[in-house]
């Protein structure tokens, strides 16, 4: 049942600075609280404690959403569907796949960084980004055991609340793979050629996110990955527009709902709490708490 700080918090709203925002929404359902919470999926140690209106939200809610049900995860299922769907049969190569030109950017890219990308020639192209981008953050301390779902999963097993998925990993996987083989090429290279600056944009992004800087996600993160149109129609648009249908549902029940998905998803005018707005849904930026 909503807290009487959250309430105080909503009523003040409207008066609040920019910088006294955070990247969490709540929406109002028939008789319950749902609370919107943008994530960033790898954090480092020194981004703890996290922001206290993650604990306002979490102590509220009595069910935990995120983007996959993250404590039924088996290790070794998601491994074998890794494998099956992005690992290259024998006589293929990320190197054919690229392409010639593609592929040489690559490796000129990759050297740059010191990323052995001749090491990843049996992946496909998905794979190999999505490689390449958690090698590079795990390099400057980036972790997913220290990110937002792992610290609520962690606590949410030890105060027995039930976790969701919006979707399935195999779903996530599949929308990876099923990208066009330029998309994938796009994808690759962007992992490679934007990792100069990685570490500086992590850290703006985490204080964008810690004060709930919407203009600087939509002008940098969400401007960037919209230049590529099919990998920002397929793993942000698209997915955001199937969310809406399961929070209507949750909208309907008497639990109080904590929802996480990363915070790339909650901007824009594609971004899932604009998608609410134009439902005719009530939903307010919270503010931080000290």
């Amino acid at each position: 049942m909503r807290s009487l700080l959250l309430l105080s918090l909503l009523l003040s709203q409207p008066l609040l600075a920019d910088d006294d925002l955070f990247t969490m929404w709540q929406i109002e359902g028939a008789s319950n609280s749902i609370y919107l919470l943008g994530s960033v999926h790898l954090l480092r140690a020194s981004d703890h404690p996290l922001p206290a209106m993650i604990d306002v939200a979490y102590e509220d809610a009595e069910v935990l959403v995120m983007e996959i049900d993250m404590d039924d995860i088996d290790p070794i299922q998601t491994q074998t569907l890794v494998s099956s769907l992005g690992v290259l049969g024998e006589g293929s190569s990320l190197e054919e796949l690229m392409g010639a030109s593609a592929w040489q950017e690559a490796l000129t890219a990759a050297e740059a960084i010191d990323i052995p990308l001749e090491l990843l020639n049996s992946s496909e192209p998905w794979l190999a980004a999505i490689t390449v981008e958690q090698m590079l953050l795990m390099r400057i301390g980036f972790n997913p055991s220290m990110g937002v779902e792992m610290h609520l999963v962690q606590r949410a097993a030890n105060d027995n609340k039930d976790i969701l998925g919006l979707e399935t990993v195999e779903e996530q996987l599949r929308f990876l793979d099923n990208l066009s083989a330029e998309a994938q090429r796009e994808m690759l290279l962007q992992a490679l050629l934007e990792s100069a600056d990685i570490e500086a944009l992590m850290d703006e992004l985490i204080d964008a996110w810690r004060n709930g800087d919407l203009e600087f996600m939509e002008d940098t993160i969400l401007a960037d990955m919209q230049q590529y149109t099919e990998l920002h129609e397929v793993i942000v648009v698209e997915r955001n527009r199937r969310w809406i249908a399961a929070i209507n549902e949750y909208m309907t029940h008497d639990d109080d709902y904590l929802i996480i998905v990363g915070a790339l998803h909650l901007v824009g005018d594609d971004g899932v709490p604009s998608l609410l707005r134009q439902q005719g849904k009530t939903i307010r930026q919270l503010a931080k708490v000290p």
